[in-house]
């Protein structure tokens, strides 16, 4: 089984904010492969099912960004998951709009979240996916920031295809393991394009 955990803040006043692209991650999967996270437990909202006969299970924590790790230790203690099987989603204001990184461990870096994660699990070797936000621009607050939506239809397109190519790299790490996914993953990107339509998923 491979558990997928997408931080980010609940409630609508956050929805498709810079800092909730772990969340918007977990719905893609979750649409993608039917997957409904209907059930509340451990300070989280969770969904499991089977992508090609492997069981993936994605998490939503409800604990709001800064509480993160509550959930995800709460997780870790249930399920007892081998730490390569615990792969944890969430946004990088150090990477350009709509860049993926995929890494097997490291520290939290400015991410409230993530120390938040590694403080309660008290070890940082276990895989990440960064999903870049961009740089705060000049005169923002860095709080304004990440809790900001995407200004244009052309951020949209190109964190939307993000979304999609994160949702990829967790399908593969789940048939093909961390270091297939991570290759799909760090790749780099040529152009954003409208991925969504094509796929037959949902902006």
């Amino acid at each position: 089984m491979l558990i997928v955990i997408g931080l980010g803040n609940p409630g609508r006043e956050y929805a498709r904010t810079r800092h909730n692209v772990g969340f918007d991650v977990i719905d893609v999967l979750s649409e993608k492969n039917r997957i409904g996270l209907t059930r509340h437990a451990m300070h989280g909202l969770i969904g499991e099912g089977f992508v090609d006969g492997k069981k993936l299970m994605l998490v939503k924590p409800q604990t709001y960004m800064n509480l993160s790790g509550q959930c995800v230790s709460e997780i870790a203690a249930f399920y007892k998951p081998p730490m390569d099987r615990l792969l944890v989603v969430y946004d990088d204001i150090d990477l350009p709009l709509g860049r993926l990184r995929m890494r097997a461990g490291g520290s939290a870096g400015t991410h409230n979240g993530m120390r938040s994660v590694i403080g309660l699990l008290g070890r940082q070797d276990f895989p990440r996916l960064r999903v870049g936000v961009g740089k705060k621009p000049e005169g923002w607050d860095l709080g304004d920031w990440v809790l900001s939506s995407y200004q244009t239809q052309e951020e949209r397109r190109t964190q939307f295809d993000a979304f999609l190519r994160a949702a990829d790299a967790v399908e593969d790490m789940l048939k093909n393991g961390l270091d297939s996914a991570m290759r799909l993953a760090n790749a780099p990107v040529e152009k954003a394009g409208s991925v969504g339509a094509a796929k037959g998923v949902n902006a």
